[in-house]
């Protein structure tokens, strides 16, 4: 379970600036924009990305674990992440309810922790 941790915890070496706010800021997956930062959380063990992708996939919204993300730029305001467009759209559903709960969070580190994995 170890794997699935780490996928909660932004990398050491992405921003040096750990107060930075990246509500807004646009993301972006590793083969185009997929939508924009609605909230995040930088609890240590705990942090995560609610992006809403808008038209893209008909405005559902998504949750990113932090440890997908790779590259934060404060200047251009875009967030990096290393999923494809595909992937993010194949994630478990948004549960507006539940998205903080254990249990949904052990469903999305199984999946997002797959492609670690190389499931």
């Amino acid at each position: 379970m170890q794997p699935n941790q780490n996928l909660w915890t932004y990398r050491q070496d992405l921003y040096g600036d750990r107060t930075l706010d990246v509500t807004g800021f646009t993301v972006e997956a590793t083969d185009g924009r997929i939508g924009s930062v609605d909230e995040s959380n930088y609890e240590v063990g705990d942090s995560y990305l609610v992006v809403d992708t808008g038209p893209w996939i008909f405005g559902k919204k998504v949750v990113l674990p932090a440890g997908t993300v790779t590259r934060i730029d404060p200047q251009e305001e875009k967030v990096f992440v290393s999923r494809t467009k595909e992937e993010i759209k194949n994630a478990p559903e948004f549960e507006d309810t539940a998205f903080k709960d254990p249990a949904y969070r052990d469903q999305l580190g199984g999946y997002y922790g797959g492609f670690e994995r190389g499931l």
